[in-house]
């Protein structure tokens, strides 16, 4: 028997809210959920997730929604206006599609279809995305798979489109507006899907202080110090990278660091003190934990500074805001 599973958690002591008078005005944002479940004639009729004992996306979906909700320290708000089951596989960017037997076979094997990459102007014809994201009905789309279903972890479709953890997505430029296609795996947890979200606001931070790198103002680089690089002078990290960690995914190391991790707690006030962290103030290698601790840094607050927004999420939830 198939057993939805919830994904909620309670929430570890990651920063502190902002006073009122400095929180941003928290936003609230359309998606449209695509899950490909298809299901398996052969096996019972059960759907691929169920006979694998894979995730729900419906949880997933839910999971990250509160997630992100708290991160943001109540800034983003999602809701999925539209959610559509697929009893179907997508097709690749050459034409193919697996069917049952092909897809059976190839799990069997290890040996999945190459290129993996969905043909994502496929998808946006058939599920009417662009009229929808110009009508306001939905202002993003969330595609949840089985492993080897090919999407990116995100791409931006749009007349302005830019690199969003993968190649701006041509044929689109008709939209009225930037919008982001996110791509997530229902075989991974909430973690994977915050690291997609990861990636997506590493894209946006990198356009925001384009033309300034090296540059003493660049607060973004400055986030990204870690030890490894600039000893004694490591800050918050990647979403692959802890201040301490050597390598990527090193989000479980124990050796201690000096960091000025906590004043992005204060922003704008970086002025404070160096301390010594290690893995167990994120986690201790858990991906969710490391990636909400990562989240809960970034600068949240009204007003800008050197004309760039104090709260980095304005660009990580609407692409629009960041100038191309």
């Amino acid at each position: 028997m198939y057993e939805k599973k919830s994904h909620l958690i309670q929430y570890p002591t990651y920063g502190h809210d902002p006073d009122e008078s400095q929180k941003s005005k928290p936003v609230h944002k359309k998606v449209l959920m695509i899950t490909h479940d298809p299901v398996l004639k052969t096996k019972n009729s059960v759907k691929v997730k169920e006979y694998f004992n894979w995730n729900d996306s419906d949880a997933l979906a839910d999971a990250y929604i509160e997630d992100v909700k708290w991160a943001s320290y109540g800034y983003a708000n999602y809701e999925v206006v539209d959610r559509i089951v697929v009893d179907g596989y997508p097709v690749k960017r050459d034409g193919f599609q697996y069917d049952e037997h092909s897809y059976l076979k190839a799990w069997k094997k290890h040996d999945f279809h190459d290129p993996d990459g969905v043909d994502y102007l496929k998808l946006v014809e058939e599920f009417n995305m662009i009229e929808r994201v110009n009508s306001g009905e939905i202002d993003e789309v969330w595609l949840f798979g089985h492993p080897y279903g090919g999407y990116y972890e995100s791409i931006m479709a749009g007349p302005k489109a830019f690199w969003c953890n993968a190649p701006a997505l041509q044929g689109t430029e008709h939209a009225k507006r930037q919008f982001v296609i996110m791509g997530f795996n229902f075989e991974r947890g909430v973690g994977e899907m915050l690291e997609d979200l990861g990636h997506r606001a590493e894209s946006m931070l990198f356009q925001v202080y384009k033309g300034m790198e090296g540059k003493p103002n660049n607060l973004w680089e400055r986030f990204l110090r870690i030890e490894r690089d600039m000893p004694n002078k490591s800050e918050v990290g990647s979403v692959h990278f802890s201040p301490n960690s050597v390598k990527d995914y090193d989000w479980g190391n124990p050796n201690p660091v000096l960091s000025y991790c906590d004043n992005w707690y204060n922003f704008p006030d970086l002025s404070g003190e160096p301390r010594r962290v290690d893995c167990s103030e994120w986690g201790n290698g858990d991906i969710r934990l490391h990636h909400l601790w990562w989240f809960r840094h970034m600068p949240h607050i009204i007003g800008e500074r050197d004309g760039i927004l104090s709260n980095w999420w304005e660009y990580i939830i609407d692409s629009n805001t960041v100038t191309v």
